[in-house]
Protein backbone atom coordinates (compact mmCIF):
# COMPACT_ATOMS: atom_id res chain seq x y z
CA UNK A 1 0.00 0.00 0.00
CA UNK A 2 2.57 2.29 -0.83
CA UNK A 3 5.30 1.34 1.87
CA UNK A 4 7.36 -0.33 -0.76
CA UNK A 5 7.78 2.21 -2.83
CA UNK A 6 8.18 5.03 -0.03
CA UNK A 7 11.01 2.86 1.79
CA UNK A 8 12.28 2.48 -1.75
CA UNK A 9 12.54 6.59 -2.83
CA UNK A 10 12.35 7.97 0.22
CA UNK A 11 15.01 5.80 2.67
CA UNK A 12 16.41 3.60 0.31
CA UNK A 13 19.23 4.39 -2.67
CA UNK A 14 18.36 7.92 -3.69
CA UNK A 15 18.04 8.69 -0.36
CA UNK A 16 21.26 7.43 0.02
CA UNK A 17 22.46 9.01 -3.06
CA UNK A 18 21.21 12.69 -1.88
CA UNK A 19 22.15 12.28 1.12
CA UNK A 20 23.22 15.64 3.11
CA UNK A 21 24.76 14.55 6.03
CA UNK A 22 25.63 11.14 7.29
CA UNK A 23 23.14 9.50 9.62
CA UNK A 24 24.09 9.29 13.26
CA UNK A 25 22.67 7.23 15.37
CA UNK A 26 23.25 9.51 18.61
CA UNK A 27 20.62 11.73 16.58
CA UNK A 28 18.19 9.01 18.29
CA UNK A 29 18.73 11.11 21.90
CA UNK A 30 17.41 13.91 20.36
CA UNK A 31 13.88 12.43 20.96
CA UNK A 32 14.32 11.88 24.49
CA UNK A 33 13.81 15.46 24.56
CA UNK A 34 11.43 16.30 21.85
CA UNK A 35 8.74 13.77 23.50
CA UNK A 36 8.61 16.52 26.18
CA UNK A 37 8.15 19.16 23.43
CA UNK A 38 5.50 17.15 22.06
CA UNK A 39 3.35 16.57 25.16
CA UNK A 40 3.62 19.78 26.82
CA UNK A 41 3.61 22.73 23.73
CA UNK A 42 1.73 20.19 20.97
CA UNK A 43 -0.35 17.85 22.77
CA UNK A 44 0.91 14.83 21.64
CA UNK A 45 1.48 11.68 24.20
CA UNK A 46 3.63 8.97 23.63
CA UNK A 47 2.04 5.84 21.86
CA UNK A 48 4.20 4.07 24.08
CA UNK A 49 5.46 2.02 20.95
CA UNK A 50 8.37 2.76 18.99
CA UNK A 51 10.05 0.77 16.08
CA UNK A 52 13.66 0.19 13.95
CA UNK A 53 13.05 -0.74 9.80
CA UNK A 54 16.29 -2.45 7.71
CA UNK A 55 16.68 -4.64 5.25
CA UNK A 56 17.82 -8.08 5.42
CA UNK A 57 21.18 -9.65 3.87
CA UNK A 58 21.02 -13.52 3.13
CA UNK A 59 23.56 -13.92 5.30
CA UNK A 60 25.06 -15.96 8.38
CA UNK A 61 26.65 -13.35 10.11
CA UNK A 62 23.82 -11.08 9.21
CA UNK A 63 21.35 -13.66 10.66
CA UNK A 64 24.25 -13.50 13.95
CA UNK A 65 23.78 -10.03 14.33
CA UNK A 66 20.02 -10.06 14.03
CA UNK A 67 20.80 -12.67 17.10
CA UNK A 68 23.04 -10.19 18.96
CA UNK A 69 20.45 -7.55 19.07
CA UNK A 70 17.65 -9.45 20.10
CA UNK A 71 19.90 -10.50 22.69
CA UNK A 72 20.66 -7.18 23.69
CA UNK A 73 17.02 -6.51 23.73
CA UNK A 74 16.04 -9.40 26.12
CA UNK A 75 18.93 -8.26 28.58
CA UNK A 76 17.43 -4.99 28.73
CA UNK A 77 13.97 -6.24 28.84
CA UNK A 78 14.79 -7.06 32.61
CA UNK A 79 16.18 -3.72 33.67
CA UNK A 80 13.73 -1.42 31.86
CA UNK A 81 10.86 -3.12 30.63
CA UNK A 82 10.62 -2.70 27.16
CA UNK A 83 9.17 -5.79 25.24
CA UNK A 84 10.70 -6.56 21.63
CA UNK A 85 9.71 -8.51 19.01
CA UNK A 86 10.61 -8.89 15.62
CA UNK A 87 8.44 -9.22 12.43
CA UNK A 88 8.69 -8.76 8.63
CA UNK A 89 5.70 -7.07 6.70
CA UNK A 90 4.11 -7.93 3.51
CA UNK A 91 7.14 -6.46 1.40
CA UNK A 92 9.95 -8.47 2.67
CA UNK A 93 11.25 -5.50 5.26
CA UNK A 94 11.89 -6.09 8.42
CA UNK A 95 11.24 -4.30 11.72
CA UNK A 96 11.85 -3.97 15.85
CA UNK A 97 9.03 -3.44 17.28
CA UNK A 98 9.50 -2.15 20.92
CA UNK A 99 6.57 -1.29 23.36
CA UNK A 100 7.04 0.49 27.16
CA UNK A 101 5.67 3.20 28.77
CA UNK A 102 8.64 5.31 29.35
CA UNK A 103 9.65 6.71 26.31
CA UNK A 104 13.19 7.29 27.55
CA UNK A 105 13.69 3.49 27.27
CA UNK A 106 12.20 3.20 24.26
CA UNK A 107 15.20 5.88 22.41
CA UNK A 108 17.74 3.94 24.49
CA UNK A 109 16.82 0.47 23.03
CA UNK A 110 16.57 1.62 19.53
CA UNK A 111 19.76 2.79 19.74
CA UNK A 112 21.04 0.11 21.30
CA UNK A 113 20.24 -1.89 18.23
CA UNK A 114 21.04 -0.05 15.73
CA UNK A 115 24.54 0.63 17.49
CA UNK A 116 24.83 -2.92 17.06
CA UNK A 117 23.69 -2.97 13.32
CA UNK A 118 26.08 -0.38 12.77
CA UNK A 119 28.90 -1.91 14.62
CA UNK A 120 29.08 -5.18 12.62
CA UNK A 121 29.21 -3.55 9.82
CA UNK A 122 25.44 -3.09 8.48
CA UNK A 123 24.55 0.34 9.09
CA UNK A 124 23.60 0.71 5.69
CA UNK A 125 20.79 -1.74 6.20
CA UNK A 126 19.01 0.53 8.45
CA UNK A 127 16.42 2.45 6.89
CA UNK A 128 14.11 4.13 9.73
CA UNK A 129 13.19 4.10 13.31
CA UNK A 130 9.97 5.58 13.99
CA UNK A 131 8.38 6.84 17.33
CA UNK A 132 4.53 6.69 17.60
CA UNK A 133 2.69 9.63 19.22
CA UNK A 134 -1.47 10.26 19.80
CA UNK A 135 -3.53 13.13 20.79
CA UNK A 136 -7.28 12.38 20.60
CA UNK A 137 -8.03 10.03 17.66
CA UNK A 138 -4.76 12.05 15.81
CA UNK A 139 -2.01 10.05 15.53
CA UNK A 140 1.87 11.04 14.55
CA UNK A 141 4.89 9.75 14.09
CA UNK A 142 8.63 11.41 13.99
CA UNK A 143 10.67 9.34 11.68
CA UNK A 144 14.60 9.25 11.35
CA UNK A 145 15.67 8.58 8.37
CA UNK A 146 19.30 6.35 8.10
CA UNK A 147 20.04 7.34 4.59
CA UNK A 148 19.16 11.11 4.63
CA UNK A 149 20.57 11.61 8.97
CA UNK A 150 17.15 13.20 9.42
CA UNK A 151 14.06 13.10 11.11
CA UNK A 152 10.58 14.03 9.38
CA UNK A 153 6.67 14.33 10.67
CA UNK A 154 4.25 11.93 9.77
CA UNK A 155 0.70 12.17 10.34
CA UNK A 156 -1.72 9.70 8.70
CA UNK A 157 -5.63 10.73 8.28
CA UNK A 158 -7.61 8.31 7.54
CA UNK A 159 -6.66 5.21 5.07
CA UNK A 160 -4.41 7.42 2.67
CA UNK A 161 -4.74 10.92 3.52
CA UNK A 162 -2.27 13.03 5.62
CA UNK A 163 -2.58 16.20 8.05
CA UNK A 164 -0.52 18.15 6.48
CA UNK A 165 -1.60 20.86 8.71
CA UNK A 166 -0.19 18.53 11.83
CA UNK A 167 2.91 17.54 9.98
CA UNK A 168 4.13 21.07 9.26
CA UNK A 169 3.13 22.30 13.20
CA UNK A 170 5.26 19.44 13.90
CA UNK A 171 8.23 20.80 11.80
CA UNK A 172 7.54 24.24 13.17
CA UNK A 173 8.07 23.47 16.87
CA UNK A 174 10.26 20.94 16.50
CA UNK A 175 13.00 22.20 13.88
CA UNK A 176 16.11 22.72 16.15
CA UNK A 177 14.94 20.46 18.83
CA UNK A 178 15.61 17.73 16.32
CA UNK A 179 17.31 17.61 12.96
CA UNK A 180 14.64 17.89 10.50
CA UNK A 181 14.59 17.16 6.81
CA UNK A 182 14.74 20.56 4.63
CA UNK A 183 13.40 18.66 1.76
CA UNK A 184 10.16 17.69 1.62
CA UNK A 185 9.90 15.46 -1.01
CA UNK A 186 11.42 13.02 1.74
CA UNK A 187 8.39 13.43 3.59
CA UNK A 188 7.39 10.08 2.19
CA UNK A 189 4.34 8.14 4.15
CA UNK A 190 4.53 4.71 6.05
CA UNK A 191 1.52 3.51 5.48
CA UNK A 192 -0.02 0.89 7.46
CA UNK A 193 -0.65 -2.67 5.23
CA UNK A 194 -4.11 -2.30 7.37
CA UNK A 195 -6.51 0.56 8.11
CA UNK A 196 -5.93 1.98 11.84
CA UNK A 197 -2.43 0.09 11.95
CA UNK A 198 1.06 1.66 12.94
CA UNK A 199 3.75 1.58 9.96
CA UNK A 200 4.96 -2.24 10.62
CA UNK A 201 1.83 -3.30 10.70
Amino acid sequence: MGLLDGLKSALGLKAEADAARDADPEDLFGMSTAYLTMEADLGYDPAETAALCFSGVDSTDFEETVENVEAILEAGEVETGTRARFTEDDHGYEWVVLADEDPEDLVTSIHFAADEFIERGYGSRLLAAVFGFERSDQRAYWIYSFRRGAYYPFAPRGDHERASDAEFKLQSVLDGELSVESNKEYWYPLWPDRPGGHPWE
